[in-house]
């Protein structure tokens, strides 16, 4: 076949060093992302509780505010305590999960119903790269939407509080970045892996949300029918409210977290099994990536 157009031309552009190209993977799929206006809406609606959690902060510190909107200083009293930022990271994380359900499957799937696969790993990226530079992708849209809002609210409650709130909850602050953390990395490596072995969209979607709505019946189930709650490491839920209570440091009952943990019986496991079963479900995820993104020469 003739070709009439030869306008192509080998790249002439700096070239990046080899320890960083991966980067290349999240600069291009999050302008591939970012093409669809729907998912562009959705992405920006996720910081409207940010924007409602930062005017309580204001109001709960602004005595005019107060004043204007009939309030006592007493009303305000809770978006001081490390409940609401637990809270606030709690409904992050929720809307953390519906965007990984909604992009994960499409960032390893096509490229191996495609045969692209190969294609990547005949340059100089290796497959830990491949698997580091897809996960960049979702480790940057959940940042965006947990933890960076998270401590901006933090940053805001401890410039506005003149009594050195800031200096006596340091903790909060730093729960606030590991609890969204831990949840980014258990998120992006079970999106990957989903999506590594599923080329269907929504059935890679349905089976993420399956995960996790399973693991809670059948932890749930364990404990009634056995009555022990060993069942329940497999409930990643009761696992992530576990260590960010832990690391908040909030132990008791509260109305916010109570239908997440179901703590009728007070907290049947420790925090160091459900640290335990995080990780083993990392574990897990990572060697069925392992097993799946294996490039295969094809002999026609």
């Amino acid at each position: 076949m003739s070709v009439h157009k030869r306008t192509y031309r080998a790249y002439e552009g700096p070239v990046t060093a080899e320890r960083w190209r991966f980067l290349v993977l999240p600069r291009y799929g999050l302008l591939e992302l970012f093409e669809s206006r729907l998912l562009t809406a959705f992405f920006v609606l996720c910081f409207v509780p940010f924007l409602v959690e930062a005017s309580a902060i204001y109001i709960s510190q602004s005595a005019a505010a107060r004043a204007l909107l009939q309030m006592s200083a007493a009303a305000g009293s809770d978006v001081a305590r490390p409940e609401f930022f637990l809270g606030t990271l709690i409904f992050q994380g929720a809307l953390a999960f519906l965007l990984t359900a909604w992009v994960a499957p499409v960032l390893v799937s096509p490229d191996l119903v495609n045969g692209a696969l190969p294609l990547y790993l005949s340059r100089p990226l290796t497959r830990a790269e491949y698997v580091l530079g897809k996960a960049a992708i979702l480790a940057a849209l959940l940042s965006a939407i947990t933890w960076v809002p998270g401590l901006t609210l933090f940053s805001l409650q401890a410039g506005l509080d003149t009594t050195g709130w800031g200096l006596r909850n340091l903790r909060v602050a730093g729960a606030l970045f590991a609890g969204a953390w831990v949840w980014i990395l258990v998120l992006t490596l079970l999106g990957l892996a989903v999506s590594a072995w599923i080329r269907w969209r929504i059935v890679a979607s349905g089976a993420l949300a399956g995960v996790f709505f399973m693991g809670s019946a059948f932890g749930e189930m364990w404990r009634e029918v056995l009555g022990t709650s060993v069942g329940r490491i497999a409930n990643l839920s009761y696992l992530i409210g576990l260590v960010w209570r832990s690391l908040f440091g909030v132990l008791q009952d509260r109305p916010m977290v109570r239908e997440m943990l179901d703590d009728r019986g007070g907290r049947d496991l420790p925090t160091w099994a459900a640290w335990l079963g995080l990780t083993a479900a990392a574990v897990l995820c990572v060697w069925l990536l392992d097993r799946r993104l294996c490039a295969r020469e094809v002999v026609a």
